[in-house]
């Protein structure tokens, strides 16, 4: 069965692929071109070797090892959908994108793409360094199989969204690494591939233009092209995509809902988290948390609060050693381990400076919507020293029940993540007659 097939024909399906593998070998030494002269030389040699070999004193060089980088994908994205490709380091994500981009060939299965192809995969893949930011662009757009008069139309949108006007005609050698992700991305997505692939490149341009780059993804996707996003900002692929992939081991875990695949990938990488918190004092630090307790309105322990129930957290902390200043703080986050607001005891003047045994309780009015969330507590002096921290602490969920004179729950896709119980006042009058 072929490897490799490219249609252009109009179809529903952009890029599909079955059972598709690809395999490393590791720890095999590869070495240059030998002579005549080498070869006859290496093979007596093994002939003497084997002669003198003793199983109980000679070490024999080890087997090379396997690895799967991809193993069993299978999948289909339709024309015009935006999927979003997330997992731990080394998973095989950016393999995938390499298979599909014909970088690499797949040991095994096959992949089908539809369409012309654009891939940004590394800082300056597809860029010619000895070429000039402005031959590269004509470069690329002919890759693509563009005539010059259509790269003509594109090339003032190209260089004023990559914000490089004045280094336009220099070498792109001489670009520093974010004029390179923003020449890169500019031709990306301006030369209009039916397809683009995306890794996690534009981490490495700044806020602004991070900002722009989500922005004219969007578009892209709003102009019916398909895009395959990799990402380890959760946000950005709840926010564009339509579909998310997890993949571990170089297999695809699950598919579905963005926010229902983040939320298994995150559950899955990060310790479990539980409505209490056991430590002990560290001889090595002045300040320990020793217990923390996340307790609802009865006093209990708790992991389930009800809309605009109080969050009460109760403390016990260790200090060893007088410190000026020393407050506790606790960070509240959502499911994508987004900061929504902190708490600290600085803002009421407590602080905890006196070697001893400190019990704390902090109750935070809650204003967050039905969902998951998790509590980071730390103690610092003047919001910049850290003496303890203690990512994931606790763990709690919100749940929606009727609350005082409200008859119906708040909606699950109401925006945002605060709810926030609005006064409203109502007057009536009838409307003034025609006398004519």
């Amino acid at each position: 069965m072929k490897r490799w097939r490219n249609q252009g024909i109009m179809s529903d399906v952009a890029i599909r692929t079955e059972n598709l593998g690809k395999i490393y070998v590791i720890g095999e030494h590869r070495g240059g071109y030998k002579t005549l002269r080498d070869t006859i030389g290496n093979t007596l040699s093994a002939a003497f070797r084997r002669l003198r070999y003793n199983p109980q004193t000679s070490n024999p060089n080890p087997q090379p090892d396997h690895i799967w980088a991809l193993k069993g994908v299978s999948l289909g994205i339709k024309r015009g959908e935006v999927v979003g490709i997330i997992g731990r380091n080394g998973a095989g994500k950016t393999t995938l994108l390499k298979v599909l981009s014909r970088i690499t060939e797949p040991t095994e299965g096959w992949a089908e793409i539809r369409g012309r192809v654009r891939s940004l995969l590394e800082v300056g893949t597809g860029f010619h360094p000895e070429l000039t930011g402005r031959e590269n662009i004509y470069l690329n757009g002919a890759i693509l199989g563009m005539r010059k008069a259509e790269i003509n139309r594109k090339f003032d949108e190209i260089v004023a969204f990559a914000e490089i006007d004045r280094f336009i005609d220099t070498p792109v050698k001489r670009y520093s690494s974010g004029m390179y992700v923003r020449l890169a991305f500019a031709v990306a997505a301006h030369l209009e591939p039916e397809i683009l692939l995306v890794d996690e490149v534009l981490a490495v341009g700044d806020a602004a233009f991070q900002k722009k780059c989500l922005g004219k993804m969007g578009d892209v996707a709003k102009e019916g092209r398909t895009v395959l996003l990799v990402s380890h900002n959760m946000g950005t692929i709840q926010e564009l995509c339509s579909r998310c992939m997890l993949f571990e081991q170089g297999e695809i875990r699950t598919i579905g809902k963005p926010a229902d695949v983040i939320s298994c990938y995150l559950n899955s990488s990060r310790p479990a988290c539980l409505s209490s918190y056991e430590g002990q004092i560290d001889q090595c630090k002045d300040v320990s948390l020793l217990k923390a307790k996340l307790v609802g309105s009865d006093g209990k322990g708790a992991s389930t609060l009800k809309l605009t129930e109080p969050i009460i957290i109760e403390m016990l902390w260790g200090v060893r050693k007088e410190t000026s200043g020393l407050a506790v703080a606790i960070f509240i986050k959502d499911g994508l381990s987004r900061v929504l607001f902190v708490a600290s005891s600085e803002d009421v003047g407590i602080e905890i400076a006196e070697p001893g045994i400190w019990q704390l309780k902090s109750e935070i009015p809650n204003v967050l919507l039905p969902g998951e969330f998790r509590l980071d507590i730390m103690a610092l002096v003047n919001r910049k020293a850290f003496f303890e921290r203690v990512d994931d602490a606790l763990g709690f969920r919100v749940v929606n029940v009727p609350w005082k004179d409200r008859t119906r729950p708040v909606g699950p896709k109401r925006p945002g993540f605060a709810y926030v119980l609005s006064r409203w006042e109502r007057n009536y009058s009838e409307l003034p007659r025609n006398e004519s």
